[in-house]
């Protein structure tokens, strides 16, 4: 009966230790938190609000229930975000920008005040609408184009002034993607067509001119042969004509001896045009 007693005895101090170990463990658990790379905490506390340090990576202490940390990455990330911008001559105009973003640690316990853990969520769309429509609005639709270094560079400058403000820091600044409405893009495009047809009418019109020309230097020259010709007639009567029938005609029978399909007549002056037989 006695072992009996030890055995409830020892079972019932067994229990209570592993009771007070867990609840240790459990307060012990609560009091602590890991910050890990890349992160840095914010600390909340119930009677002072938010503390002004930020904590850095590592397992810290906090009095449970009346403190609370909240975790901030601080890597850089990547925001994409669009926007329907009107240009100085009245075209429209769709942009899409692509920011590399990450706040500033020392600033961290502000940003918490009035920004919360989504501060990019909030600021970024709203200021980035806002600097690509200031920054569209300088230029006309075909200069988004042509001096778009110079549209990119104004972007960057103006959009990291602006984030700035909010304690966040643009580490870079793209603009990956550009396209004009229907009307500008229909305009452009009849523009070209345009300068198609004008471009192929200057050719026609130089073709038609260089014909011209040739036309008038070969009726220049069938004119300097005529001459040439009548007063070698007018010097040396017909004996110049007679040589070029001569000549002429030397011509067209060197042609119909190396004929295959002419044959000769015996006997005749006739010539027979046919088939030679195989």
């Amino acid at each position: 009966m006695g072992s009996n007693q030890a055995a409830v005895s020892f079972l019932t101090n067994l229990a209570r230790a592993a009771i007070g170990l867990g609840a240790g463990a459990t307060i012990l658990n609560s009091a602590l938190y890991t910050v890990d790379g890349g992160q840095r905490a914010v600390l909340f506390d119930r009677f002072r609000g938010v503390i002004d340090d930020t904590i850095g990576e590592g397992t810290h202490f906090l009095i449970p229930w009346l403190q609370k940390p909240y975790i901030f990455d601080i890597r850089t990330r990547p925001h994409t975000f669009s926007s329907v911008s009107g240009t100085k001559d009245l075209q429209m105009v769709n942009l899409t920008l692509r920011v590399l973003s990450r706040p500033e640690v020392a600033r961290l316990p502000q940003i918490f005040k009035t920004l919360g853990l989504e501060y990019d969520e909030k600021v970024l769309p709203s200021i980035g609408n806002e600097v690509l429509k200031a920054v569209v609005a300088q230029f006309n639709a075909d200069q988004l184009l042509t001096e778009r270094p110079h549209v990119s560079a104004l972007v960057r400058e103006s959009l990291i002034r602006r984030a700035r403000d909010f304690n966040i820091v643009l580490d870079d600044v793209a603009i990956t993607h550009l396209s004009y409405g229907l009307e500008f893009s229909r305009a452009v495009e009849a523009k070209q067509v345009a300068q198609q047809e004008a471009e192929r009418s200057k050719f026609v019109v130089a073709k038609t001119e260089q014909e011209r020309r040739a036309a008038i230097i070969r009726a220049q020259g069938e004119s300097e042969a005529a001459k040439l010709i009548s007063d070698a007639t007018a010097s040396a009567g017909m004996g110049l004509i007679e040589l070029r029938r001569i000549e002429a005609s030397r011509e067209v029978a060197n042609t119909l001896a190396r004929s295959p399909n002419v044959s000769y007549l015996p006997g005749g002056k006739n010539i027979l045009f046919g088939l030679n037989p195989r």
